[in-house]
């Protein structure tokens, strides 16, 4: 089965490890955006299976950011972030991991929102 990962950030090493660890997991094609619009214009292009998303989007949040892209399309998201504790607190409902992070942390809270 062949998955698509969009990864949403703006610290290009990070989102390197990031599709290191998502493709360890199976994803098999990958987009990356800095910002939320390109992201948005990538989801429309190719619907991904994931999104990861730092919580930070310049002048967006992540968690709407993503959510409106996914809206009604049941894309899975994870958010990798420095303030994990304000996502879990702001929205206790979605997948968050606190950076810097592991790579087995990363790939065993996808595995969680991918089932």
């Amino acid at each position: 089965m062949r998955m698509h990962a969009l990864i949403i950030e703006q610290n290009a090493w990070i989102a390197m490890a990031i599709e290191d660890a998502l493709r360890e997991l199976g994803f098999t094609s990958f987009d990356v955006a800095d910002c939320a619009e390109e992201a948005a214009a990538l989801a429309l292009r190719r619907c991904p299976d994931l999104i990861s998303s730092s919580l930070r989007l310049g002048t967006k949040q992540g968690i709407d950011a993503v959510r409106s892209i996914c809206a009604g399309r049941g894309t899975r998201m994870v958010f990798v972030t420095t303030t994990a504790w304000q996502v879990r607190e702001d929205h206790p409902d979605v997948h968050v991991v606190q950076k810097p992070f592991q790579p087995a942390t990363l790939k065993s809270v996808v595995a969680q929102a991918m089932t």
